[in-house]
């Protein structure tokens, strides 16, 4: 289902790892986390680490969006912690990709 890549700690510290190195006031999204780790076909693994993120720690997983720009669903505080870094989002539910993406 996820390409070989088995939900374990190394692949979700892998993913933390990646996240932390986003600069405030950009985002990147999971397909690019994902490509940066070496597994280009696991953006909904991505997604589900960062899901579960605060098993792991703190992590900036607010400057990770999907391929859009749409923020996470049922995550009100993900747009106020954008915009605290000074991210102005397109409409209420997504931020520029071409304004904002990290380009890592």
């Amino acid at each position: 289902m996820y390409d070989n890549a088995a939900l374990n700690d190394d692949f979700a510290y892998a993913v933390l790892s990646a996240v932390t190195e986003i600069p405030e006031g950009k985002v990147a999204t999971y397909g690019q986390i994902a490509r940066l780790i070496g597994y280009p076909k696991n953006a909904r693994l991505v997604a589900h680490v960062l899901s579960h993120a605060d098993y792991y720690g703190d992590y900036p997983c607010h400057r990770v969006v999907n391929a859009s720009g749409r923020l996470a669903p049922g995550w009100a505080a993900q747009a106020t912690l954008l915009q605290a870094e000074g991210v102005v989002l397109r409409d209420a539910t997504h931020v520029s990709l071409k304004l904002y993406r990290w380009k890592a």
